[in-house]
């Protein structure tokens, strides 16, 4: 395993967010990906984050570093094309961030993970549990669905949003748009919870997150009704872009699965309200699956 401390930049080591630093790590025959860790308590089972089309570990996940780091060991890679995520010239698949995911596992002796995943990260954590099964121990899938766009016309629509946004991303109008949705944490007085976002975003692929989006749009996933683990479904019942009652659908077809409601938008995760019912259901789902192993 080959892994190179990353010097944080000037924006995160002036801040006093709760952003974990980052390290680089070659996963053997893939490239090198990028992720943030928490050490978490001894023994402490892992949390795999993953994050949703457009951010990056840090962004997404940034609310809730603090809730989980007491009871998990936290691995939060940046996806491909996303952040400091792998780069490569194929074109982008959900099944490969998946692969990555579990090369990652590996490489870091962080198998079986309790996997959770937000909005486009919901299928890759799908995808992980269904080609590597033995390295998934529960799911927590919020903001998400096991089809976003199941037919022809809304197909249509979503790849064509994703093309105007990829040219958003190339002028940067993205970079500077979303930070405001972004509410001010712990900062230093030098540098701006925005000045931060729009670094991340500035490391995008912009033909990767691209591509990303479109494949997000053909994903269907109906075997998810074989998924075995214990699994929390978070609900955003505001969310006008991934429809309640798609995420209420997923639910359905997961056997056993839990279902929390957060009247909040599909910028949940940005929102004070959205850290304290993800790590429960973090906790929860880790507790479900120690049962069921001790039970094997």
């Amino acid at each position: 395993m080959t892994t190179d401390q990353i010097s944080m930049d000037a924006e995160e080591q002036t801040g006093e967010w709760p952003i974990p630093p980052g390290r680089r790590v070659e996963l053997p025959g893939r490239g090198e990906t990028f992720v943030r860790e928490i050490a978490g308590p001894p023994g402490a089972p892992t949390l795999l984050l993953h994050h949703g089309w457009g951010a990056t570990g840090g962004l997404n996940w940034y609310r809730v570093f603090d809730r989980v780091a007491a009871d998990f060991r936290v691995v939060a890679p940046d996806l491909r094309g996303h952040g400091r995520g792998m780069k490569a010239r194929r074109v982008f698949r959900l099944a490969d961030c998946a692969d990555d995911s579990a090369a990652t596992l590996l490489e870091l002796g962080a198998a079986p993970a309790i996997v959770a995943g937000y909005s486009m990260g919901g299928p890759i954590s799908q995808l992980l549990w269904r080609r590597h099964r033995d390295l998934v121990g529960g799911l927590v899938l919020c903001a998400t669905s096991a089809g976003f766009f199941p037919g022809t016309r809304e197909r249509m629509v979503m790849q064509g949003a994703m093309t105007a946004l990829a040219g958003t991303l190339r002028v940067g109008t993205l970079a500077s748009r979303v930070p405001f949705a972004l509410r001010p944490m712990r900062r230093s007085a030098h540098v701006s919870l925005p000045a931060w976002a729009q670094a991340e975003f500035r490391r995008h692929d912009v033909r990767m997150v691209a591509e990303a989006g479109h494949s997000i749009g053909t994903y269907h996933a109906s075997w998810v009704r074989e998924i075995d683990v214990p699994t929390v479904v978070i609900v955003t019942t505001n969310d006008h872009l991934v429809a309640p009652e798609q995420q209420y659908a997923l639910a359905e077809a997961i056997p056993n699965a839990r279902v929390v409601e957060l009247p909040l938008n599909h910028l949940a995760c940005v929102d004070d309200d959205f850290a304290e019912p993800f790590a429960e259901a973090c906790r929860w789902v880790r507790d479900q699956a120690a049962r069921q192993a001790s039970a094997r």
